[in-house]
Parts: C-alpha cells; sequence; structure tokens
C-alpha cells in the first residue's frame, strides 16, 4: 500500500522534537497533514540555530501522527508562529536513510512511505513522552513591571532564557553587556 506521508526538513534535534511533542513550526494545509498517517523529519544542518547532528538530508525520525494543531505563541515567537502548526505524534522510531530529502525549496512536502523504502512494521516504535506544559507566570508581577509601550522589565536571568530561545543556545551561552 502507498501510504502518503508528511516530510519534513528540520533543523532542530530529536530530543527538542520529542520535548515539544512533535514536529513544529510548519506552514502546511492542516487538513492534508491530518488526513497523513506519518511525518518523516529530514536533517538540515544549513540553520545557524540549529542542533541536530544526523547528515544533511537524511531522515533521521518517523512519528506516528496524534494531530495537527496550531502552534503556541509565546512572547519570544508570537509573529513567527502565526499560522504554524506542530505535527503531533504519540509515537515515534529513529531512522537512518540518507539523501531523504532531495534539495525541494518548501521544507514540506508530500510523499509515500515506499518512495523512503519505510515499512513501518519493521521500526522500533516507542511511545512519546510526556509533554507539560510551561509553567504558569506571575502575570501580577509582569503587570507591575510592563511600561506604556507594552514592554516588561526582565530580570538578567529571564532575558538569558529568552534569548537562548530564540537563539537555540544554551542561557549559559549567552553574554549580556549593559552600557549606560
Amino acid at each position: 500500500m502507498r501510504q502518503e506521508i508528511v516530510v519534513v526538513f528540520t533543523a532542530k534535534s530529536v530530543e527538542r522534537i520529542l520535548s515539544e511533542g512533535g514536529s513544529a513550526a510548519w506552514r502546511l494545509d492542516r487538513n492534508h497533514a491530518r488526513r497523513c498517517e506519518y511525518v518523516v523529519c529530514t536533517r538540515n544542518i544549513n540553520s545557524p540555530w540549529g542542533d541536530g547532528t544526523e547528515d544533511h538530508q537524511s531522515a533521521f525520525l518517523i512519528g506516528k501522527i496524534h494531530d495537527v494543531v496550531p502552534c503556541r505563541p509565546t512572547p519570544e515567537n508570537a509573529e513567527h508562529e502565526k499560522k504554524r502548526f506542530l505535527i503531533e505524534f504519540d509515537q515515534y522510531a529513529r531512522l537512518n536513510i540518507p539523501n531523504a530529502w532531495k534539495g525541494d525549496r518548501n521544507p514540506v512536502k508530500y510523499a509515500r512511505l515506499d518512495d523512503l523504502g519505510i515499512d513501518p512494521t519493521k521500526l522500533a516504535w516507542e511511545t512519546m513522552p510526556h509533554v507539560t506544559e510551561t509553567p504558569k507566570r506571575d502575570t501580577s508581577r509582569e503587570a507591575a513591571s510592563m511600561n506604556g509601550a507594552g514592554v516588561k522589565a526582565l530580570t538578567m536571568a529571564e532575558a538569558k532564557k529568552g534569548l537562548a530561545l530564540t537563539f537555540n543556545v544554551p542561557p549559559e551561552a549567552i553574554e549580556i553587556t549593559i552600557r549606560g
């Protein structure tokens, strides 16, 4: 049977994909993607914020699609995440298929399992880890620290965490210089 799948070209690591509950933040036809049973992640090593280590263009992960949902925007990525979707998995398996991505311009495409030589019955499926919601923020402190322009005051630790998320590096890699 020729099963249609979603194939994405991503710079995110397996660990990050699992921690996010699936592969995000894609511009795609949600209804089309929801009809697919699987999503295959292929490696993009050319992104400056990427954290994956597999060979460029290789298929490294397959997920059984649970749902396709709008991305939850955060203050750091609100504009970027508009009209983007998270492809949620309920199970996943690791792959190692060299040159699976053929250089398409769009980082999302639709293909067939047999186009990539994947037989899902021969894979070692694992259950997705539970994704915990981000902790609730203290909105009273946040509201009190907002200025008239809608910008809130930050501690140095908060600024480093936000910049680390933006640039996909650990907070320890962020150095902030204040000149006054």
